[in-house]
């Protein structure tokens, strides 16, 4: 069997679903082939940069626009609707060293984590220029118009209302199943806090705290570091400043008051065991970064999200008790003092946080898609 997953480098979140797929993939079935490919990489410069790296601009320095968008595209698609023509065929186009690998060499079966291929494969399918089951995996607490793609074997979502809301746009009932939004394998695993806190360089006798900067260590990383800095009960913070070498540069010039402990770090391949030990994680609420922190039942403070999806996120959040949204850096010190004075409410939070969680959701799509495709899959323990 050749499993293919598809995603695109749109932000960071899609491809650590895809890699979350990948390697529930290569447990579940190791004699497999499992490819995991980013589909910018089939496209010239041009569009690849109009695609990401103009997401990213938006993020960036006009997130309001990126909200803007987010909802006037989630709307009512039709096939006289020439604005969604138009952008197929514009993406084919670019696409057409993607279109040619899927017909020369077609595998078994493909898991999408964005829905810039699954677009592509279902517009094929229709107009029969491509026979390849294709299966959807959402990477937000809410689901959009622009994961539904007909046809489409099965859709994983994160909840019961994003499947629903697929179902409004068209989606067969019963087609789309919340299974929650897969996070690395690792997130599963039950590890014990005192060994993380020893690999950790932290003692864990107080309120640990972790700010989250992205992969990249942008937005107002300092200003929100030094916010938490004003906090006066004893604290361990641990910053992680992404792969922005700058950035952790100036977080490590920046003065630590006495009765607090700092550590800033760059990039990391051990984010899991931060996320076990911290009591709060202050970060913006994307999609995967958020599953993770709840697969190990952290408190989140929300910090800047992004008009659309990321709002919604925190939408989700605060409606289930896992969060508190700070909606501006000079109210953040008194919201996170308040809520550590506060044990019982953290403690709160950080139930519903893990009642939340799912740290096997990409083991259960993976198993959901093999029991379809080749009977029942082998069963992982727990």
């Amino acid at each position: 069997m050749h499993i293919l997953i598809l995603s695109a480098s749109v932000g960071a979140g899609h491809l650590r679903a895809a890699q979350a797929m990948e390697l529930a993939f290569r447990r579940l079935v190791p004699d497999a082939k499992v490819s995991n490919l980013d589909v910018l990489t089939f496209t010239n410069a041009a569009f690849r940069r109009l695609y990401a790296k103009t997401y990213l601009d938006l993020v960036n320095k006009a997130p309001h626009i990126l909200g803007y968008l987010y909802d006037l595209m989630d709307r009512p698609r039709s096939p006289q609707r020439r604005s969604d023509r138009l952008r197929v065929l514009v993406q084919k186009l670019n696409l057409a060293a993607l279109i040619k690998f899927l017909k020369e060499d077609p595998p078994d079966l493909v898991v999408n984590t964005h829905f810039l291929p699954a677009e592509i494969i279902s517009s094929l399918r229709r107009k029969g220029r491509l026979d390849l089951p294709q299966y959807i995996v959402t990477t937000d607490f809410e689901t959009h118009r622009l994961w539904v793609n007909q046809p489409c074997e099965h859709y994983f979502t994160a909840t019961e209302e994003g499947a629903l809301y697929l179902e409004h746009w068209g989606v067969p009932p019963g087609a789309a199943t919340a299974t929650g939004i897969p996070v690395h394998s690792v997130f599963a695993e039950n590890k014990d806090r005192a060994a993380c806190l020893r690999r950790q360089g932290l003692v864990g006798d107080r309120p640990i705290i972790l700010q989250l900067a992205g992969g990249f260590g942008v937005g107002p990383v300092e200003v929100l570091y030094q916010a938490i800095l004003r906090i006066e009960t004893p604290i361990e913070l641990v910053v992680v400043a992404g792969r922005n070498q700058k950035l952790q540069a100036r977080l490590e010039q920046c003065s630590v008051p006495a009765h607090h402990r700092a550590k800033v770090r760059g990039f990391t391949d051990q984010i899991d065991e931060l996320m076990l030990l911290a009591d709060v994680v202050v970060s913006k609420p994307g999609g995967l970064t958020t599953s993770e922190v709840l697969a190990r039942g952290g408190a989140v403070a929300i910090v800047n999200p992004v008009p659309g999806q990321e709002s919604r996120n925190s939408d989700f959040l605060l409606e289930n008790g896992a969060a508190i949204k700070i909606n501006n850096v000079a109210t953040l010190t008194h919201k996170l003092s308040a809520l550590l004075a506060d044990p019982r409410r953290l403690a709160t939070l950080k139930r519903n946080a893990q009642r939340l969680g799912r740290p096997r959701a990409a083991f259960d799509i993976a198993q959901r898609i093999l029991g379809e495709t080749a009977g029942p899959a082998p069963a992982v323990s727990r």
